[in-house]
């Protein structure tokens, strides 16, 4: 079976970048920690919930690099001189990616009962009629 790309499409041209973007999106390596929703809060725009139980603000960051909206989380070791019977409650680091559009701009993030939340906004999309003028040849 052969990979079809969007070059390979005569009709959709300067796509190159949105090809670029689908692979980086594809190889942002998430795994399921920790787990997350997206849910469309109006027309224009979204919220990103992520569950971090156990982090504190100042153990998450949030940066915007590239077009892609990076959630990173990283607990001390508070464990030193404490005996642990069952630890099921693990203190480990995290990193969640989010591939932007074009005209999507991140607003606030707040944390609240163990869940962090971003809020997104896409501007308004505009609609553009150029008319091009043809020259007698």
């Amino acid at each position: 079976m052969s990979k079809h790309t969007l070059g390979a499409y005569p009709h959709m041209l300067g796509f190159e970048q949105l090809e670029r973007l689908l692979e980086r999106t594809a190889k942002t390596g998430n795994e399921g920690y920790p787990p997350f929703n997206i849910e469309q809060t109006s027309d224009f725009s979204y919220r990103i919930t992520l569950a971090v139980a156990g982090f504190a603000e100042d153990d998450l960051s949030i940066t915007v690099e590239d077009r892609q909206l990076v959630i990173r989380g990283r607990q001390s070791d508070d464990s030193e001189g404490r005996v642990f019977l069952h630890r099921g409650i693990a203190a480990r680091q995290f990193q969640r990616s989010f591939v932007l559009a074009d005209g999507v701009d991140v607003g606030e993030a707040a944390i609240e009962n163990g869940l962090l939340h971003v809020d997104l906004t896409r501007a308004k999309p505009e609609t553009v009629v150029q008319t091009i003028q043809i020259k007698k040849g």
